[in-house]
C-alpha cells in the first residue's frame, strides 16, 4: 500500500514537472515572438535619423529599444532642428523627430520640390517661465502676446514690480522661436528684441539668464516643457500659469493647458524605403508610445 502511494506521488510530481515545462516552453515562445520584445533593426537596416535637442532623449529611447544599442554605440550623431530639416530636404537623412517646420524651412522644401509628411508622435506644451522671485504667477494669453508685441513693457501692468520686462527671444529657425511665432503670436508682429533680449541665446542660455542673471527677476523666457522640466531643470525658475492653468504632465496630457503643441516625425512624402516607414510605424505603435511615456514624454495614445 505504501509503495502504491509513493508511486502515485511520483506520478503526480512527474505530471506537475512536465506540465510546468510545457507552460514554460509556450510562455517563453510567446515572449520571444511578442512584437514588444523583438529587435526591429540592426545598424544596417536602421534608417538615417536626426532630432532636435528636446527630442534627442526620445529618439535615444526608441533606438535603444528597437535595436538593443544606443545611437552613440551605433556611431550615429544628432544635429538639431534646423540642420535636421535641411538634411532631410537634401536627402541626407531619412527621418527626423522635431518641432513643426518654420516658414523658411517650408520655403526651402518647396524650392527643392520636396513635400514633407509631418506626423505627431508625442504631445508637448509650450511654456513660459520667470525667476521664482518674480511676483507674477499667472498671465492671460492675450497679455502674453502683448509682451511680445511690445504693448506691455512693465511688470506692474501684470501685478508685479515696477520694472521693465526683459522678454528674451531665440534665433530664427530654432524650434522654440518657431513655436513662439506659430503658437503664441498667431500672425501678430513680433517686436524686435533689445540688446538685453539677445536672440543669440541657446535654450539653455535663456534658462540660465532667467534663473541666474542679475536682472533675472525682470526676465521672461520660453521653451518646451520637456526640455525645461527634464533636460535642463533649474530650481530658480517658475512656470507661469496661462489663463489660470500651470503647465505640467497632467495638464498637457488632459489638454487643459492652453498652449499645446507636439513633437513630430517628419519624412519626405515620396519616401519608399520600407525601413523608414517601419521605423515611423514602430514609434507610433503601442510599443513606441509606451517607450515615449517611460522616457518622460506625453504619449498621443
Amino acid at each position: 500500500m505504501k509503495k502504491k502511494n509513493n508511486l502515485l506521488l511520483y506520478l503526480l510530481l512527474l505530471i506537475i514537472i512536465l506540465g510546468s515545462c510545457v507552460l514554460l516552453y509556450f510562455g517563453l515562445k510567446k515572449y520571444l515572438s511578442n512584437d514588444e520584445n523583438k529587435k526591429l533593426f540592426d545598424n544596417e537596416s536602421l534608417p538615417r535619423f536626426d532630432a532636435s535637442l528636446a527630442t534627442q532623449p526620445l529618439v535615444d529611447a526608441f533606438v535603444l529599444d528597437f535595436t538593443g544599442s544606443t545611437p552613440k554605440e551605433l556611431g550615429r550623431e544628432y544635429t538639431n532642428t534646423h540642420p535636421g530639416y535641411v538634411k532631410l530636404i537634401n536627402n541626407e537623412t531619412d527621418l527626423i523627430v522635431v518641432t513643426e517646420p518654420s516658414e523658411e524651412e517650408l520655403l526651402l522644401a518647396s524650392e527643392k520640390g520636396v513635400e514633407l509628411e509631418i506626423t505627431k508622435v508625442v504631445n508637448e506644451g509650450f511654456v513660459f517661465f520667470v525667476n521664482k522671485d518674480n511676483k507674477v504667477d499667472n498671465i492671460s494669453f492675450s497679455n502674453l502676446q502683448k509682451i511680445y508685441t511690445g504693448e506691455i513693457t512693465n511688470w506692474k501692468e501684470l501685478g508685479g514690480n515696477d520694472s521693465e520686462i526683459i522678454a528674451y527671444q531665440r534665433p530664427v529657425n530654432s524650434g522654440s522661436q518657431t513655436g513662439l511665432i506659430s503658437l503664441v503670436m498667431k500672425g501678430l508682429e513680433l517686436k524686435v528684441p533689445t540688446v538685453k533680449e539677445s536672440v543669440e541665446l541657446s535654450m539653455a542660455g535663456i534658462v540660465d539668464y532667467v534663473a541666474n542673471y542679475e536682472n533675472s527677476i525682470d526676465a521672461i523666457g520660453y521653451s518646451y516643457y520637456y526640455y525645461a522640466n527634464e533636460m535642463y531643470k533649474n530650481d530658480r525658475l517658475k512656470y507661469l500659469g496661462i489663463d489660470g492653468v500651470v503647465p505640467n504632465y497632467n495638464t498637457i496630457q488632459d489638454g487643459s493647458y492652453p498652449i499645446l503643441t507636439a513633437y513630430y516625425i517628419v519624412t519626405r512624402k515620396d519616401e519608399t524605403n520600407k525601413n523608414v516607414l517601419k521605423l515611423k510605424e514602430a514609434m507610433l505603435s503601442k510599443r513606441g508610445q509606451k517607450i515615449a511615456s517611460e522616457a518622460g514624454y506625453v504619449p498621443i495614445k
